[in-house]
């Protein structure tokens, strides 16, 4: 049970899944976040897009859809548990509508293979890509594309995410430090700049412990969900203030959504020190009033927080 007045807290957690629910046209490769009493946002959902190179991983965006119970796109009742007999472990390129969809990423694919005419792609990057890494031999058998499913490594691999309800707040067990005697037996010259550090470091030391803290039960948590809540960062240096975060075109302030945490990098194989994506923190923020907007998507704002920021 949550403290009294306090707002509950979902935590995500990276779980395998079959291709055939990964892939479904229902699933959503996304955070799902409905509105109850909204019959606006029945199907809402945040989309946080992130390039794995590191010279690219500062270039965060994240979008917000949302769309009422009936709806062009998605059916009226809920999609099965269970996986199609028909289809198994294939994989679907091609929507109801009758768009492809690129062999290599899943982005609408209008441009083909010029030689079996089976193979779709969004870009020449991607068709030339995907001819290294196997179309070339398994295009003279256009009849088996449908059921390979692609496996290019600079992809991010793909889970689904399951929520479970943090069970409490957890309490913050951090004192102060008492640096009086070390002050006192140093020059008073050096006491105002002593003074300073201390706070300095007992402020650093506070939130980074109360980060720890809040997260001890439950290491594994790739994800903070609580709209309006307030983030636990893992650092005291590059905390935004309220002038930092930007309001929703629409007028509305933006209030926190999610946050995602660290232990989600070492899904996403992020490995690569000094060359892939890196944060601490990366919280989310949305329009508090989650203004509608029909069919389309709106871009939300998303604040990186490093372990260490140093200028």
């Amino acid at each position: 049970m949550a403290a009294a007045g306090a707002r509950p807290v979902e935590l995500g957690f990276a779980e395998s899944a079959p291709a055939w629910r990964l892939r479904s046209e229902q699933f959503p490769s996304k955070v799902y976040a409905p509105l109850p009493g909204r019959p606006d946002a029945f199907h809402r959902c945040i989309f946080l897009f992130c390039c794995r190179e590191q010279p690219c991983c500062a270039g965060l965006r994240v979008f917000r859809n949302q769309l009422p119970r009936k709806n062009d796109f998605y059916s009226y009742e809920p999609p099965s548990e269970n996986p199609p007999p028909e289809t198994g472990e294939s994989v679907c390129l091609q929507l109801k509508s009758g768009a492809h969809l690129c062999r290599v990423c899943g982005c609408l694919g209008p441009k083909t293979c010029s030689r079996c005419h089976k193979a779709y792609y969004c870009s020449k990057e991607h068709q030339t890509l995907d001819w290294r890494l196997g179309h070339k031999q398994a295009c003279a058998q256009p009849d088996h594309l449908d059921h390979i499913i692609p496996d290019h490594n600079f992809l991010f691999p793909e889970f689904e995410i399951v929520i479970e309800t943090e069970d409490e707040i957890m309490p913050e067990v951090v004192e102060k430090e008492d640096y009086s005697e070390i002050i006192e037996s140093m020059g008073e010259a050096l006491e105002e700049e002593l003074d300073s550090m201390a706070k300095h470091e007992s402020r650093e030391d506070k939130i980074f412990q109360k980060f720890k803290t809040q997260i001890a039960l439950e290491p594994e948590q790739i994800l903070r969900y609580g709209r309006g809540i307030a983030p636990i960062w893992i650092s005291g240096e590059n905390i935004p203030q309220e002038k930092d975060i930007p309001d929703c075109p629409c007028g509305a302030k933006r209030i926190l959504e999610f946050q995602v945490m660290p232990q989600l990098l070492n899904y996403l194989k992020a490995d690569r020190l000094g060359k892939s994506i890196d944060w601490g923190i990366l919280a989310v923020f949305t329009c508090a009033e989650s203004c509608s907007l029909g069919t389309g998507y709106t871009e939300e704002f998303v604040w990186k927080q490093d372990v260490t920021d140093t200028p």
